[in-house]
């Protein structure tokens, strides 16, 4: 299996679980700067009201790579990468979110970030929005609020026109239909900036929900057509977190209800693609009673605002039973069951790695645009040797397996497979939960859950793994 010529080989990694130097050069608070850290079973708390003495907030502290930068890239560099995916912190350049200009020290930050990874050979890939609103923003409603659209824009705006030279592609909402678990506080939270409240009744969150996604719609479709005008040469692309949803068995009741709940994860693609709501969304809102605020001419504008590619994150998939929804306890999938074929991983993610060909085989007939694997990575536990070293063989085997189903669905399928960078290619923040120990990089950081540690950084097994993988554009496995 060969991969073809200029394929995007990298990594991947967020600014809030990253940077640190959250209160540094003007940066505003985000709605991350506000989580605490939890654990696998123990959710993270938000404290929108601020920051609360005693607490962990290990989004605060990142990695320190607002100030190590230079040394990091340069083991990517070192590794080979093609590419680097990260976003701009969206308070790093507008602080509270609302402000008439832009805070001069955020833009030059990343101006310099960028510039840096041209000189070592790889190209950006730029998230927009990658849970990183400005907390005063969310205070307001977030995306529920109308005004977010305006504030969002105009922050992509500047920041386009400002790389339009350095930045070639661009992702606007990173997953966004992670919201779609509306039962849950912290996606709505995260994706949308919706701060929790406890008066809202279940319909109320999920009316704020689905005006947020119609907002961030908007948002995305005038970002694209934005861009396009900044720089022709931009790809622009949406970002989807992709979980295949299995049936459990061949009961026609587990069919369709694998196909509806799949929907959520569709929807997404079908509007960025195809430019209009489907018919099985705008039925489902006028049966469970939800109303839409729709601004005249939003319709021409989502039409008219359609991306150049997709991407996705891939780390496991699912499997349903219809019966079994009436058990459903509010974690995972209504009728979500163990598939037992596949193992999981500590944290209970299911590794399927013919999961990624099935999904980049589905997305493709479904849209025929290309496809970006921006995330695929495994969290483990980890413990340096005497000599500070992480013999990583599982993480090995892991991306092994997803990259040569990523091979088959080029070579085979006929698949346009844009790039693959790997998830957390050094040790980050873990989003989920907060965690240091949670680690998914290739490189290890000498840090713990509360900030405690050498920070320094050092060589995993699979850095030279993975930097063979690239050397030979995904021949040597």
């Amino acid at each position: 299996m060969k991969f073809p010529d200029g394929f995007l080989w990298g990594g991947a990694v967020a600014a809030h679980q990253l940077e640190g130097a959250w209160n540094e050069d003007g940066r505003g608070p985000s709605i991350c700067d506000v989580l605490t850290g939890g654990a696998h079973g123990v959710p993270r708390e938000i404290t929108a009201d601020g920051v609360e003495e005693g607490k962990n907030y290990p989004n605060q502290r990142g990695i320190n790579y607002y100030h190590t930068f230079r040394r990091d890239d340069a083991l990517f560099q070192e590794m080979g990468f093609k590419c680097f995916r990260t976003s701009i912190s969206w308070s790093r350049i507008f602080p509270n979110g609302d402000d008439e200009e832009p805070n001069e020290a955020g833009l030059q930050f990343y101006e310099k970030l960028f510039e840096d990874y041209h000189a070592k050979g790889m190209e950006p890939v730029v998230t927009l929005s990658h849970f990183e609103m400005p907390l005063n923003l969310a205070k307001q409603g977030g995306f529920a609020n109308r005004k977010a659209v305006d504030c969002f824009v105009r922050f992509a705006t500047t920041v386009m026109e400002r790389y339009k030279d350095l930045v070639k592609y661009w992702l606007t909402f990173n997953e966004v239909n992670n919201q779609m678990e509306m039962h849950t506080e912290i996606f709505p939270y995260t994706n949308s900036g919706i701060i929790p409240d406890p008066n809202d009744t279940p319909h109320e969150v999920e009316q704020k929900v689905w005006q947020a996604i119609h907002n961030e719609f908007v948002a995305s479709a005038l970002t694209v057509r934005k861009g396009h005008e900044i720089n022709p040469d931009f790809r622009i692309g949406c970002m989807i977190a992709m979980v295949p949803i299995y049936p459990a068995t061949c009961n026609p009741d587990d069919v369709m209800h694998a196909e509806v709940l799949m929907r959520d994860r569709y929807l997404f693609g079908d509007v960025y693609v195809n430019g209009e709501y489907p018919r099985y969304l705008l039925n489902r809102w006028k049966r469970e009673g939800f109303t839409i605020k729709r601004e005249p001419g939003d319709d021409e504008i989502i039409k008219a605002g359609t991306v150049d590619f997709i991407s996705i994150s891939y780390y496991m998939s699912a499997a349903v039973e219809a019966d079994k929804v009436d058990e459903w306890d509010g974690h995972g999938l209504p009728g979500q069951v163990k598939n037992p074929f596949i193992a999981a991983t500590d944290w209970g993610w299911q590794i399927d790695p013919v999961g990624l060909r099935y999904v980049l085989c589905s997305l493709y007939e479904r849209y025929r645009k290309p496809i970006f694997v921006v995330e695929n990575g495994i969290g483990m536990y980890e413990t340096p040797d005497a000599d500070g070293y992480v013999a990583d063989d599982a993480r090995i085997s892991y991306l092994r397996s997803h990259i040569e189903q990523v091979g088959k669905a080029i070579a085979l399928d006929g698949v346009e497979v844009m790039g693959y960078t790997v998830w957390g290619c050094i040790d980050v923040i873990s989003f989920g939960t907060g965690e240091m120990k949670k680690r998914y990089g290739m490189i290890y950081v000498d840090a713990d859950d509360y900030g405690k540690g050498s920070y320094l950084r050092s060589r995993k097994k699979s850095f030279e793994w993975y930097r063979q993988v690239i050397a030979s554009n995904g021949e040597t496995l």
